[in-house]
């Protein structure tokens, strides 16, 4: 395959930004950031009108797209089809994630991410459970009904999924999982991450203790940090060595509050870009079902009947935004977020989130508005 060089844009390879310069990839591998005069004779050159060139989005919480929720799709089909809506958004690694279910949807959702990667569909990685043992206090949009304590049966599935995937994120909260069953999980190979909890900042201690290392969406469906209980908020915040996902679409979380999180976030360990999107992703429905609930697309919300928030309409696009104009972060710092930091997370990332020599050729072009991305 002949190689090919894209030059015209700058160029975030995961951790800076390159102007100037070249990026030349050879076949389904990255040759190389160099300078124009430099790339070889025989390369197939296109030239860019400005914006950047960067690795694919990594988004950790993908409940939907195309018009399928995991949920409802726990197939091969439907994962091709939420894949394919994401990769139109620039998104090119993803976990699907799948909302509060029973024992056997949970099951179902496994097996057909496990079916995925085996078929290579291009971005499935491993799979997100978000909940269900989560706090009915903090559900959001979750179904309380199923909503339960985590027993033997649910620590050992999970264990058996780590075993068959690389890339298991499950997110739990304090009240509902023992900081042994957090432990054990961890020790698995689990991703744990806490969320949908009203926890204490000393319960979240105790479960980043037993290794529990992210939270599920800052800010939301937790008890949010005060004078006297800090809660999640403040020990996710005040914690080495523990991430967090974070809906910046300013409605889930204020553009100040994002801020303020960005400073105080002690390292190691950092605040990363999730879309926590729905079917809506990538298509043009108004409305879906979730659990037997109606959700409503309106104004760039998707909420109940009732008014509580239903994840995000949103794309990455449109979160880098809001992070560079409304946050005051620079390109590069937002960019990171979109891919380095996720990616980071995981325990296997496949090469994507950079564009190092010999990474996987990830690549898309984002324009200077973040309103159109392509793959190159």
């Amino acid at each position: 395959m002949k190689k090919r060089a894209y030059l015209g844009a700058g160029i975030f390879d995961g951790t800076g930004l390159h102007d100037g310069k070249a990026l030349l990839l050879d076949g389904t591998a990255v040759a190389g950031i160099c300078d124009p005069d430099d790339l070889p004779v025989d390369c197939e050159v296109t030239t860019l009108t400005g914006g950047t060139v960067l690795p694919g989005f990594v988004d950790l919480q993908v409940n939907g797209g195309g018009g399928v929720m995991f949920n409802d799709e726990t197939s091969l089909d439907g994962l091709v089809a939420i894949a394919k809506a994401h990769a139109a958004t620039g998104t090119r690694a993803l976990l699907p994630t799948l909302i509060t279910d029973t024992p056997e949807r949970t099951r179902a959702a496994v097996d057909a991410v496990e079916k995925a990667i085996a078929a290579q569909v291009p971005g499935i990685i491993g799979i997100h459970l978000e909940g269900p043992h989560l706090s009915n206090a903090r559900k959001g949009a979750h179904d309380p009904a199923l909503i339960r304590k985590m027993d033997q049966a649910d620590e050992e599935f999970l264990v058996q999924a780590a075993r068959r995937l690389a890339n298991v994120m499950v997110t739990v909260a304090p009240e509902n999982v023992t900081r042994a069953q957090i432990r054990r999980l961890a020790e698995a190979g689990v991703i744990v991450s806490l969320g949908h909890t009203d926890c204490s900042m000393a319960e979240a201690v105790a479960a980043f203790d037993a290794g529990a290392r992210c939270v599920t969406h800052l800010f939301n469906a937790m008890r949010q940090m005060g004078s006297r209980e800090p809660g999640l908020v403040g020990a996710a915040l005040r914690t080495k060595g523990v991430s967090a996902g974070l809906i910046a679409d300013g409605i889930h979380v204020h553009p100040a509050s994002m801020a303020v999180a960005l400073d105080a976030k002690t390292d190691p360990g950092a605040i990363f870009l999730v879309t926590d999107a729905m079917a809506t992703a990538g298509s043009a429905i108004t409305e879906f079902d979730l659990n037997g609930r109606r959700v409503l697309r309106r104004n760039g919300r998707l909420t109940l009947e009732d008014g509580t928030l239903a994840g995000a309409d949103l794309a990455f696009g449109r979160a880098l935004c809001v992070m560079v104009k409304q946050v005051g972060l620079t390109k590069t710092d937002a960019f990171r977020m979109a891919t380095t930091v996720p990616a980071q997370v995981l325990n296997t990332a496949f090469g994507y989130g950079r564009l190092a020599k010999s990474a996987k050729a990830n690549a898309i072009w984002l324009d200077d508005s973040y309103g159109n991305v392509r793959a190159l």
